[in-house]
């Protein structure tokens, strides 16, 4: 059974932007942390943001300023706008909630040059 449902990935030029979404069940998106996650070819999955019941955020230093993450609690769903791009940003996108242990299937977002 799907938890995370995650939409939005793609192709973009450098200094383009996406959003991404991830719908989750009520139950899920009301007792979780939501974070969003990244991992690209030959490397580690990284922490990329959060955003908690209450709405605080926070970003890993490689996006600050250039990515947001907003929560709409009327539809259980988390959001990430990317903006300014990057080609190291490219990845596979993974929505999670924690600690409740629910991952996304992943989105690919590539970012070309």
């Amino acid at each position: 059974q799907v938890q995370l449902v995650e939409s939005g990935g793609g192709l973009v030029q450098a200094g383009g932007s996406l959003r991404l979404s991830c719908a989750a069940s009520r139950s899920i998106f009301n007792l979780n942390v939501m974070h969003w996650y990244r991992q690209a070819p030959g490397k580690q999955r990284e922490w990329v943001a959060h955003i908690t019941t209450g709405g605080s955020t926070n970003y890993a230093d490689s996006v600050k300023g250039r990515f947001t993450i907003s929560r709409d609690n009327a539809k259980n769903t988390v959001y990430l706008q990317m903006n300014s791009l990057k080609p190291e940003d490219t990845a596979v996108y993974y929505c999670a909630a924690l600690p409740g242990g629910f991952w996304g299937q992943g989105t690919q977002v590539t970012v070309s040059s």
